[in-house]
């Protein structure tokens, strides 16, 4: 197949979500990231320590919206988002004075040890660019920032996950636990 061919696609739209699902992804998602922003904001924004990333929004994408999806399976995303909070604020106290560097390293690497790991959860990345490119509070966190916000917050989400995504008699999550 020629290169550029390879780019039109094969395959047709995905089919169309219902209501119902719509609306149980809404009130997971609204649930999680309501509870990690509570904690945030009442609680540990005062003492400079921090519970929600804006990764945490693509995780809700995933275990609210996306429960049957392997990147959303609670090995996923605990797995994921803590060993991409190790690398990402390894990468910033080894090269975080060529923050292209940081950054790069930070998220190429969190892939390939999720990838060998079988952690692959994509707002991963997105936790690992955090610790490289965010701001002085989270730097200050060292690694604390493993623990809090990426692993407490990730568990806060899985809990409201486990309960939300099973009230419904059709919806089961998760598929797989390790």
């Amino acid at each position: 197949m020629n290169y550029l061919q390879k780019m039109k696609g094969s395959g047709q739209s995905p089919p169309k979500v219902r209501l119902i699902e719509v609306l149980w992804s809404w009130i997971g998602s609204f649930l999680g990231i309501a509870a990690v922003s509570l904690i945030h904001y009442n609680i540990l924004d005062r003492s400079g320590l921090a519970m929600i990333i804006g990764s945490f929004g693509a995780s809700a994408v995933l275990i609210y919206g996306a429960i049957r999806s392997p990147l959303a399976q609670p090995r996923n995303l605990i797995g994921g988002h803590v060993l991409s909070a190790i690398i990402g604020v390894t990468a910033f106290k080894l090269f975080g004075q060529q923050p292209w560097l940081a950054a790069s390293i930070a998220v190429s690497t969190s892939i390939a040890l999720m990838h060998l790991t079988k952690t692959l959860h994509p707002p991963g990345g997105a936790t690992a660019l955090i610790a490289v490119i965010g701001s002085d509070s989270i730097h200050n966190l060292g690694y604390l920032y493993v623990l809090m916000p990426a692993a407490l917050g990730a568990f806060v989400m899985l809990l409201i996950a486990l309960v939300v995504n099973n009230i419904p008699k059709n919806r089961r999550y998760p598929e797989f636990w390790w």
